[in-house]
């Protein structure tokens, strides 16, 4: 019996951490489970139960579904046909009822919102495959950062206020074309776009990026980081007096290059990491405590010393690194607030 609760115990947990598959013909309403034959093709399943072990389940890894997709797209006769969507094994049935419902009148906000909340686009794991990234801008991201595909939303677009966007000028359909709505909603920041707040019936033009935020009452809400001219160096950042040496830091790299410790609350410190949001000057902060370190950064082992720097802010020299490619590169690491991770930065001064 304690045996069996054990077991039931880790099914469960596997469960939480999973998401299914699912295909449906744009043609049809019926949703069925994407499913690996043992000949590695392609196959469909009807999605009765969870814990069927041919369906193609998920550890939110992107990996998996980019083979997924080149392996249909190259086997199906007409890819564009399909729809496909992702859903949270332990609440398979429940969500995969309601999809169904949904689709029955798919026109409806809300039926809308839902679906495209479990909506993945194939073209985005196969261009991933096409596309090599520049190296510059590639990120080891920290484990606060979204580790779901681009086309998979941590934020439920049900919960969002759109009249906010719309009163200063955005719209949904506006995020969505322009590529932003993915990133609005998986807690990163939109690139800059043109707003128009009114104040007082007068209207103001600028340029933002906006975020989403929530309240401790679970409440969201709209953020503007409005574009400035340049970042506000002189004056305190929440209690931090930045010396002549953190300045020069900002401006060259972007980062502080040290623990800062803010007093959001009178008498109260909290140590965080300081950058440059590069698209607006805005300063951001991001607490130390959050920030974890990797054992293993593109294929290097990062000793004991290397670690205590990174943990500290500063920006440390990696060789020998192994880029997708396969080529061997060196760089430094430092973690940069404003992205919530790693980057690396290429400088002619250590060549």
């Amino acid at each position: 019996m304690r045996q069996s609760l054990i077991n039931k115990s880790f099914m469960d947990k596997n469960l939480k951490d999973q998401e299914i598959l699912l295909v449906k013909e744009k043609s049809k309403n019926e949703l069925q489970a994407a499913k690996m034959g043992e000949d590695g093709k392609v196959k469909r399943a009807k999605p009765d139960n969870a814990d069927n072990p041919d369906f193609l389940k998920i550890d939110k890894n992107g990996n998996i579904l980019e083979n997924f997709f080149e392996n249909f797209k190259r086997q199906a006769k007409n890819p564009t046909q399909f729809e496909f969507f992702r859903v949270p094994a332990e609440k398979f049935q429940e969500v995969v009822q309601k999809l169904q419902d949904a689709f029955k009148h798919p026109d409806k906000p809300q039926n809308r919102e839902f679906i495209d909340l479990h909506r993945v686009n194939p073209e985005t794991f196969l261009k991933q495959r096409e596309q090599q990234p520049n190296e510059a801008s590639q990120q080891y991201p920290s484990s606060q950062q979204s580790q779901s595909s681009p086309s998979y939303y941590t934020i439920d677009a049900s919960r969002v206020d759109w009249s906010q966007f719309e009163s200063i000028g955005i719209t949904r359909e506006t995020l969505e074309k322009t590529g932003n709505l993915e990133k609005l909603l998986n807690w990163q920041k939109t690139d800059l776009l043109p707003i128009n707040p009114k104040i007082d019936e007068i209207t103001f033009r600028t340029d933002a990026r906006l975020s989403m935020r929530e309240s401790p009452d679970g409440k969201m809400s709209m953020a503007i980081h409005a574009l400035r001219k340049e970042p506000e160096l002189e004056r305190p950042y929440f209690g931090v007096r930045f010396s002549d040496e953190d300045k020069q830091n900002l401006l060259k790299t972007g980062n502080l290059g040290r623990i800062a410790e803010t007093e959001y609350k009178p008498g109260v410190k909290t140590p965080v990491f300081i950058s440059i949001d590069k698209q607006t000057n805005e300063l951001v902060a991001f607490r130390a405590e959050k920030m974890k370190i990797p054992e293993n950064i593109k294929g290097v082992n990062l000793n004991e010393k290397q670690k205590k720097e990174l943990s500290e802010g500063k920006a440390v020299w990696i060789e020998g690194m192994t880029s997708k490619t396969g080529k061997d590169f060196s760089a430094y690491l430092q973690f940069n607030a404003d992205k919530r991770s790693f980057e690396f930065r290429f400088d002619n001064e250590k060549k």
